[in-house]
């Protein structure tokens, strides 16, 4: 009798059992298919949808944080609430969500990128270590998260300076993305692109390391105090949350810093670095009202987006994979 073997699909943390039986002698190939581009391209598809629908989710907040964080205006709730306000009765509804055409050139890659190369670093971290199936041990959960950020941030980055831009500017200033790209390189220089890379990619190490990190250990932390290896929507929404408010707290000054170097060009500021920028800021508003500026909202913005960013990917994912082994594995 050929012995078979009930292969389980590893998904983010978790474990989902008995997705089909194979025989023995063939459940090696199909173990490596899953691993290999199937789960490449199912990693970028569910990265690039997940980071689109959380980013337009809070768009307004998001444009209105960047507002702030580039302005000397005292930020408090009671000015948050007259800036959206003033926005839509001078732009229109859908002003709140200028940039985000801008955002989602940026994101949708970014998302994907992300996404895709933690899960490449997990199972490269997963084969040094031995662990494949189960959770990282916590030092490389954390750095194969700060890996996919740094990943992704490089190759991404000008799409993050000129989203910014066109947070701030009126609609009048630049007309698209592509003009963005043309009026900046011509004006100030193809290295303004990246402006504000150094603090950047210093912010995205904590922020997207403890993200990860934080939201990996809670579905293991779940697992293991449940008798379900697949937490519920809601569930995975709340590990998002808490995942969020700890990665974006940690990281928030050093973002406050490049939001000010990418648009110094349209504010007539000049700085001529990431240190020169943030003594700047301390001199402006103290450390608390300049490195932390905007950061209340950010407690709300930031949770939201994580959560549905990562709820999105993990029930992607699942449905992805399902998919897959309905259509492509052998009955």
């Amino acid at each position: 009798m050929t012995p078979v073997i009930a292969t389980s699909v590893y998904v983010r943390g978790t474990v989902m059992e008995n997705v089909a039986e194979k025989p023995l002698e063939t459940a090696p190939s199909q173990v490596k298919e899953v691993r290999g581009k199937h789960e490449i391209i199912n990693s970028l598809v569910s990265g690039a949808i997940a980071g689109a629908v959380a980013k337009t989710t809070v768009a307004p907040l998001d444009r209105t944080k960047i507002i702030f964080q580039v302005s000397s205006s005292k930020f408090s709730a009671k000015e948050v609430v007259k800036l959206i306000y003033r926005t839509y009765r001078k732009e229109g509804f859908f002003s709140l969500w200028r940039g985000n055409s801008a955002t989602m050139v940026r994101v949708v890659p970014y998302a994907a990128l992300q996404f895709c190369s933690h899960e490449q670093y997990k199972h490269i971290l997963g084969t040094y270590y031995g662990t494949h199936g189960r959770p990282l041990p916590p030092v490389p959960r954390l750095l194969a998260g700060s890996l996919a950020g740094i990943t992704a941030t490089t190759l991404t980055y000008p799409l993050d300076l000129v989203r910014a831009r066109m947070a701030v500017t009126p609609k009048e200033m630049y007309g698209n993305i592509l003009h963005v790209f043309i009026r900046i390189s011509r004006e100030e220089g193809v290295r303004t692109l990246y402006s504000g890379f150094c603090p950047t990619l210093l912010g995205v190490i904590p922020y997207s390391g403890l993200s990860f990190f934080t939201y990996e250990t809670c579905k293991k932390l779940h697992a293991e105090y449940t008798d379900r290896l697949q937490p519920y929507p809601h569930e995975r929404m709340v590990f998002g949350a808490c995942a969020g408010l700890i990665g974006q707290s940690a990281s928030y000054p050093l973002d406050v810093v490049r939001r000010r170097m990418q648009t110094a060009g349209v504010k007539s500021h000049t700085y001529g670095g990431m240190v020169e920028t943030m003594v700047q800021l301390v001199r402006e508003g103290g450390v608390i009202g300049g490195l932390y500026k905007g950061l209340s909202m950010n407690w709300i913005k930031g949770p939201i987006a994580v959560g549905t960013s990562f709820t999105t990917f993990d029930l992607l994912q699942i449905v992805l994979r399902k998919y897959q082994e309905h259509y492509t594995l052998p009955r």
